[in-house]
C-alpha cells in the first residue's frame, strides 16, 4: 500500500470497475463538451465504450457519433467483466465474438475506431486479427488483469472481491504482444500500448516494439498532468541523444530485430540493460 501523493514509479494499481455511474445523456453531453474543447487544442476527446451487448455497444457509438465525438474506443478487454453480474459487462476472449463486436459498431459509425483487446485469453493475436478484419482503425494492447489479494489480519479480499491490476511490472508483457501484432500484422495497422508506461523510456520502449502511441492512466492519477511534461522532456532528450529526427523512425525496430531463441548466443550479466529498467530510466 502507498499513499497517492508519494507513489513510487514501480507501484501496481489494484482496483475495481471505474465505470461512470451517469445517465448516457448526461455522459455523452459531458464527452462533447470535453471534445470541443480538446478540438481547440489540436486534440481528441475518444468516447470509451464497455458493455456486455454488441448490438448496446453499436447503439451507444452511434449516439457518441451523434454527439460529435470524432474518435471512438470499443473496450473488450475490461478485466472486471469476469466478474461482473451477467448482462454489465463483458471481457471478450473469443475471436469469432471480438469480429461480431466491432463488425456491428463499425457498421453503425464512420469515425475513426480503436479496439481494446485482452491477454487473457490463448491466442491474443486471433483477436487482433478479427478485430481488424471487421473495420477496427486501431488497436490497443492490453488490458490490464484480474487479480485476488487476502488481507492478512482481516482474512478477507483486499477491496471485498476480485479486483484489476496493472503496474510497471506488466510493461514487458504488454510489449511482448504489442511486438508479435506488428510483426504479424500489416505496419498499416495502428497499435497503441496500454498498462505498464510510467516514464518518457517507456514510451520509447513502446515505440521500439512496434506502437505508434501509448495510454497512460496510472501515472497520471498518482502523478498528475506534470508527468507529460516530464514524459515529453524524457523522449526529448532520448532523440537528442540518439540523433532521430521523427519518432516514426524508431516504430518497430526491436521488434524487428527480435531473433528466434534458437539462434541466440549467451548473454552476461555485464552485458544485459535489464538494470537500466528497474531503475526507473
Amino acid at each position: 500500500m502507498a499513499p497517492w501523493e508519494n507513489m513510487p514509479i514501480d507501484a501496481s494499481l489494484f482496483c475495481r470497475s471505474g465505470l461512470a455511474q451517469v445517465p448516457l445523456d448526461r455522459w455523452l453531453e459531458m464527452l462533447a463538451r470535453a471534445d470541443r474543447e480538446a478540438r481547440a487544442h489540436d486534440a481528441y476527446v475518444a468516447g470509451s465504450i464497455t458493455v456486455a451487448d454488441a448490438a448496446a455497444a453499436a447503439r451507444i457509438a452511434a449516439a457518441m457519433e451523434s454527439a460529435g465525438l470524432r474518435w471512438l474506443e470499443l473496450n473488450l478487454s475490461a478485466p472486471h467483466g469476469r466478474e461482473a453480474a451477467a448482462g454489465a459487462i463483458r471481457q471478450i476472449t473469443d475471436a469469432e465474438a471480438v469480429y461480431d463486436y466491432v463488425r456491428q459498431v463499425r457498421a453503425a459509425t464512420s469515425v475513426a475506431l480503436t479496439v481494446k483487446l485482452t491477454a487473457q485469453t490463448a491466442d491474443p493475436l486471433a483477436l487482433a486479427e478479427q478485430a481488424v478484419r471487421a473495420g477496427a482503425d486501431m488497436l490497443v494492447l492490453t488490458g490490464r488483469f484480474q487479480g485476488f489479494v487476502p488481507d492478512i489480519e482481516t482474512q478477507r479480499p483486499i477491496l471485498g472481491s476480485a479486483g484489476a491490476i496493472g503496474g510497471r511490472w506488466a510493461l514487458p508483457i504488454t510489449l511482448y504482444w504489442v511486438s508479435k501484432c506488428f510483426k504479424a500484422m500489416s505496419h498499416e495497422m495502428p497499435i497503441t500500448a496500454t498498462n505498464g508506461v510510467r516514464t518518457g523510456d517507456d514510451v520509447i520502449r513502446a515505440l521500439l516494439s512496434g506502437a505508434r502511441a501509448v495510454e497512460i492512466a496510472s501515472a497520471v492519477l498518482s502523478r498528475g498532468p506534470s508527468v507529460f511534461s516530464e514524459m515529453l522532456g524524457e523522449i526529448t532528450a532520448y532523440c537528442e541523444r540518439k540523433e532521430i529526427r521523427r519518432l516514426g523512425e524508431i516504430v518497430g525496430r526491436a521488434a524487428e530485430a527480435s531473433a528466434a531463441y534458437g539462434s541466440l548466443t549467451p548473454v552476461t550479466r555485464a552485458g544485459y540493460p535489464w538494470d537500466r529498467f528497474l531503475r526507473g530510466s
